[in-house]
């Protein structure tokens, strides 16, 4: 979503692109209506998750045929229709199936979750935003609460990790003692959600 919640993105991996859509209540999905979308298939053909730079200006997309984060620039913040290509950052040296992605407020964190090693790659930026100043710090392994973790995400300061699970299809939250570090994560609780989606 977009810091207000009017708009709404989706990456597809079935079309390989992001669909964007307006919500004409903030987060209140019942009121989204498609907007647009941009393919990605020239960078990775099975998309599976997307973040965006606090503005929108920038877009990153994931998926697990180019084990890459791609990088994209949009010359109307949270517009897919004005997106661009910029460059690539590979992750497949930490896992060769990365499904899930986020970044801290500043962009000089991203958090890759790997679908092979079980576990949640913590990367480093010198350039906030900027995938090619990426450098690998540490991952958090949560194959003691899930074995397929597909997607993660961050509470605004940090302290809390969130990670939805294939396997048990589940959402775990864990507690960071240090913000954005990976290293200091422990697990809290857990919440069900297959009586939604399997």
């Amino acid at each position: 979503f977009n810091t207000d919640g009017t708009k709404m993105f989706v990456a597809g991996a079935t079309g390989d692109d992001v669909g964007e859509y307006a919500l004409t209540i903030g987060f209140d999905v019942s009121t989204a209506s498609f907007t647009d979308a941009f393919s990605v298939v020239a960078q990775e053909i099975v998309p599976l998750s997307l973040a965006f730079s606090t503005d929108g200006t920038k877009m990153y997309v994931v998926g697990n045929a180019s084990d890459t984060v791609f990088e994209y620039t949009l010359s109307t913040g949270f517009d897919v229709s004005t997106a661009s290509y910029t460059q690539g950052f590979s992750v497949a040296a930490q896992d060769s199936n990365p499904r899930g992605l986020a970044f801290n407020t500043d962009g000089t964190k991203m958090f890759v979750a790997g679908y092979t090693g079980k576990d949640i790659n913590e990367y480093t930026l010198a350039t906030g935003f900027n995938v090619s100043t990426a450098s690998f710090v540490d991952s958090f392994n949560v194959s003691a609460q899930d074995t397929s973790p597909s997607g993660v995400a961050f509470n605004t300061n940090g302290t809390k990790m969130f990670v939805i699970g294939q396997t048990d299809d589940d959402v775990n939250e864990y507690v960071l003692t240090t913000g954005f570090d990976v290293s200091t994560a422990s697990f809290v609780s857990v919440f069900s959600i297959s009586a939604q989606e399997t």
